[in-house]
């Protein structure tokens, strides 16, 4: 399967049935899956507040690698993986954890034979900038 194939097939199967994923901790929901760009949504909880009160940035941090990770996995071909060799993450706005919706989405800059690249932002249910970034990829074939 390609790496599109596969991530559709895979979400496509009940929690209980599917391998974990780091997204289960945080409730991710797919939104969409399509060639080079995904969409995860998620709800902020108590269980993700910082010392402060409010959302944790490794949460944030973890939805934009999700989205974009999975977004350069869509261009891959079968039996093709990759890893993130670098993520760089800006937090725009706090988050209350008081059960609003974020939405992630992931889209790829470049795929090369050995790396790629991708974009994402992070927008609260009003469309509001969270969090956005950029990750580079290596690719293993």
């Amino acid at each position: 399967m390609t790496g599109l194939e596969f991530l559709r097939f895979a979400f496509s199967l009940p929690r209980e049935q599917r391998p974990p994923v780091i997204g289960d901790l945080f409730g991710f929901e797919v939104q969409s899956l399509e060639e080079g760009e995904v969409s995860f949504s998620m709800v902020s909880m108590p269980s993700g507040a910082n010392p402060l009160g409010t959302l944790h940035g490794g949460v944030c941090a973890t939805l934009l690698d999700s989205v974009m990770g999975c977004a350069v996995h869509t261009r891959l071909g079968p039996g093709v993986g990759y890893g993130t060799l670098e993520l760089k993450v800006n937090y725009i706005r706090t988050v209350p954890v008081d059960g609003r919706t974020l939405i992630g989405t992931g889209s790829v800059i470049h795929l090369g034979r050995s790396t790629a690249t991708a974009e994402g932002r992070v927008v609260d249910a009003d469309g509001k900038l969270v969090a956005h970034g950029t990750t580079t990829c290596m690719i293993y074939s």
